[in-house]
């Protein structure tokens, strides 16, 4: 598999299937993905290694492992490492998984709209 490297960590697509795709996320410690949204797609995740914090609409909960999250359509929603990291086991499923389905609106990294 291909591990796609961003400013925050990385995610590898692990399995991919009729409307469905599973990433393994790695975010570095102290690190966060962008404030985002996807029109086409819903999320699950499943907290596998360290700590943080995830937002989904105005609900902030704490990640550890063992945790999990849906993510609808629409929502907007972000993941954030604590000090030693975050591994996330994310499955998409929806018509469109692609990376282009994503609107930012918040980013550490200048990669919002």
């Amino acid at each position: 598999a291909v591990i796609e490297k961003r400013p925050w960590g990385y995610f590898e697509t692990i399995k991919t299937g009729e409307g469905f795709l599973v990433k393994k996320i790695w975010i570095h410690p102290n690190q966060r993905i962008s404030l985002q949204r996807h029109w086409h797609r819903s999320e699950n995740w499943v907290i596998v290694q360290g700590s943080g914090k995830l937002t989904c609409g105005n609900t902030v909960t704490p990640a550890a492992p063992g945790t999990t999250l849906f993510v609808p359509e629409n929502a907007v929603h972000r993941a954030e490492a604590g000090p030693e990291g975050l591994g996330i086991i994310e499955v998409q499923r929806g018509s469109h998984l692609s990376e282009a389905d994503i609107e930012r609106f918040d980013d550490d990294y200048n990669r919002a709209a």
